[in-house]
């Protein structure tokens, strides 16, 4: 349902929410018992179905429906003969609904769609068919991306060879470094192309050389973990065959009982059950000099989710391992964390009571004279994933429960009629929103981080977001009758982990984070938003680098965490809802009458802030703090409040775009008005 159906009355709009909730229920578990091509003869006689019915083609949902069930070949086989058939029906889908919609978004998608087609599956019949749509559409068959990637992998095959053939360069680690450099950019241009795969090989095989030569085990190290990640990411490719054959089975290592200090209780009952232990995952990084120091435990919770940090004073290797429940000892499960080279600080805390849903603690030891582990029981779960971020060092922990069916914190129920059939303003919004009730908004910065500082003297980036954020939250709460929590309400410091964390937390439904853009040269000024993803342009790396004040060497080594992570992040999601915040800031700014507004686009990047985000999220760099004009653009409340009103309106096209009912008033509603 969308701008050009017919508008329901609010009784049919109820039936038919309730109608696709109950498809949803009966329908929702049967792709996943279908074979691929008993889900593309499904999806076949959806489509069928509805192009037999004139009025379900008025409505958006209907048509998304029917997509979403020829997507689902390609997921239940990715790389198997039915995925390209399912993805060509799922293109033709977006062209037809483009037709009725006029939205360019709907045309992208099918552009995307035909795109991977000839990415993935060269060899396939609908590779000739999705040129031909492409073409008539005045498309280019291979993406932009696709063609850089190439010409990065062709130039870092030729600084390899030139290397290769060089005895004097091969003895300084900074050459292979700039070979394992253009590698990278050449999967980083295209991460899922066709040139992907083998560029991420070449990362391993050059770092493979690279510890011929350093003789360091933490090369070798590295080298294998390039080569199991093409392994697990590219399954079908060759390349993960010759990953295959240069890994080696290793021995998983066994704690010598003498080099345990027995006289930490933690560390004996650690010992003692070790056996019992499964799943060792080394995560590689390069150490500090001296010895590391653990500073403290950190957490947030609630009762499906749970964040817990470490926080080291210096960047070192740890490895985590998942141990089985024991109840002949009466131990539950558990998971720990070992940090090599490290030693506890004197004022740790360490233990730390957590008794929600999932954890019931976590503890803090010295294992062994030279390491430190962090154990945390574990009551039930889902899922978990485990990261480091840099400067300061600190390891994130993310839990996910199971689905309890409990609500947490105050979230919005659906509201009943009364007895006299009226409605509060904003209640169906909020009954129909698709959840949407609940927005984080994070000012960024914040405390003794000031953010970017501005053109004009005393201008600096905390204090202008925090203002813009104040403004954004008033506007949520009244225009879109949905719930606004700041991250921060005064000049505080707040941890980039932690602001993700209070989004998950409060189970919101989006996350917006504000910030105000720089550079050097003055005299670049835009507008641009961004999402979660590996970088794809040194400008994203540049703001990326900024905004997790960090270097942009370290935004290139997140993409060895960040392809498992966003595997839970809502990806698409946060592309649409950045594109949309985008063009409605732009619009709206240009209506209100300012000159001179440029539209940087829709950019992404891996920022630390919406890492683990479990809602779509994304950054919105509102103007150039560093350019004269929009410095001063940026102090004015004029200009904030049209800022907030752009953000405002591609958040409200956001939620129309999931589901068009969402503002629908019901007749006795629009009766009161008019």
């Amino acid at each position: 349902m969308h701008e050009f159906a017919d508008k329901p009355t609010y009784a049919a709009v109820t039936l038919l929410m309730l109608a696709a909730l109950l498809a949803g229920m009966v329908c929702a578990p049967l792709s996943w018992a279908m074979t691929p091509k008993e889900q593309f003869y499904h999806a076949e006689k959806a489509y069928t179905a509805l192009k037999k019915n004139p009025r379900h083609q008025k409505y958006r949902d209907k048509w998304l429906a029917c997509i979403e069930k020829f997507k689902g070949v390609a997921r239940l086989d990715p790389s198997g003969p039915w995925a390209a058939a399912g993805l060509y029906r799922a293109g033709l889908l977006y062209l037809e609904l483009h037709k009725r919609s006029y939205l360019a978004a709907d045309q992208s998608e099918a552009v995307d769609v035909f795109q991977r087609i000839i990415r993935q599956f060269p060899d396939s019949r609908y590779t000739p068919k999705s040129q031909t749509q492409l073409k008539a559409l005045g498309k280019p068959a291979t993406p932009p991306e696709t063609v850089a990637a190439g010409r990065h992998l062709k130039k870092a095959h030729a600084a390899y060879n030139d290397l290769l053939s060089s005895g004097t360069r091969k003895k300084y680690r900074d050459q292979w470094q700039r070979c394992i450099d253009r590698f990278q950019t050449a999967h980083r241009t295209d991460p899922r192309g066709p040139h992907a795969a083998e560029a991420l090989y070449m990362v391993a095989v050059v770092y493979r050389g690279l510890a011929g030569a350093s003789h360091r085990s933490a090369d070798r190290d590295t080298a294998d973990d390039y080569f199991r990640r093409v392994q697990r990411e590219f399954p079908g490719s060759p390349f993960a065959g010759k990953a295959a054959g240069e890994l080696k089975p290793t021995a998983v290592p066994v704690a010598v009982a003498s080099a345990v200090d027995q006289t930490d209780p933690l560390a004996a009952m650690i010992n003692r059950s070790g056996a019992a232990s499964s799943g060792l995952t080394p995560q590689k990084g390069p150490v500090g000099t001296g010895r590391v120091t653990v500073q403290g435990l950190r957490f947030w919770s609630n009762p499906s989710y749970t964040r817990i940090v470490v926080d080291a004073d210096q960047e070192t290797r740890f490895t985590h391992r998942l141990l089985k429940k024991d109840p002949s000892i009466k131990k539950p499960q558990r998971l720990y964390i070992d940090l090599s080279n490290s030693r506890l600080g004197k004022d740790i805390k360490k233990f730390i009571p957590i008794n929600d849903e999932l954890l019931s603690d976590a503890r803090a030891g010295q294992y062994t004279p030279e390491s430190v582990r962090i154990v945390v029981d574990i009551k039930s779960f889902k899922n978990y994933k485990i990261f480091s971020l840099k400067n300061p060092f600190r390891i994130v922990l993310d839990v996910w429960g199971m689905e309890t069916g409990k609500t947490v914190g105050k979230p919005y129920a659906a509201p009943l009629p009364p007895a006299n059939g009226k409605l509060p303003p904003g209640a169906i919004a909020r009954q129909f929103a698709l959840g949407v009730s609940r927005i984080i908004i994070d000012p960024g910065h914040g405390g003794k981080d000031y953010g970017a500082p501005g053109y004009r003297k005393g201008v600096h980036e905390k204090h202008v977001v925090l203002e813009i954020a104040k403004r954004l939250a008033r506007k949520v709460e009244r225009e879109l009758k949905c719930d606004a929590i700041l991250t921060r309400t005064t000049d505080r410091y707040l941890t980039l982990e932690e602001r993700t964390a209070i989004a998950n937390t409060q189970n919101a439904d989006l996350f917006v984070s504000i910030h105000t853009n720089a550079v050097r040269d003055h005299r670049v000024y835009g507008i641009e938003t961004f999402f979660l993803n590996l970088a794809t342009d040194d400008d994203a790396i540049r703001v990326a680098a900024r905004e997790n004040a960090t270097s942009a060497k370290n935004i290139s080594d997140l993409e060895s965490i960040l392809n498992d992570l966003m595997q839970n992040a809502k990806i698409n999601e946060s592309s649409r809802l950045a594109a949309m915040v985008q063009e409605e800031m732009c619009l709206h700014l240009k209506k209100r009458g300012y000159s001179d507004i440029r539209s940087k686009g829709v950019k992404q990047a891996p920022f630390y802030v919406l890492l683990g985000a479990q809602m779509p999220a994304i950054l919105v760099e509102t103007s150039f703090i560093s350019n004269p004009r929009e410095c001063k653009r940026l102090t004015s409340a004029k200009y904030q409040e049209a800022l907030c009103d752009g953000i405002i309106r591609g958040i409200r096209q956001y939620i129309k775009d999931t589901l068009p009912t969402a503002f629908v008033q019901p007749p006795t509603a629009r009766n009161r008005q008019g």
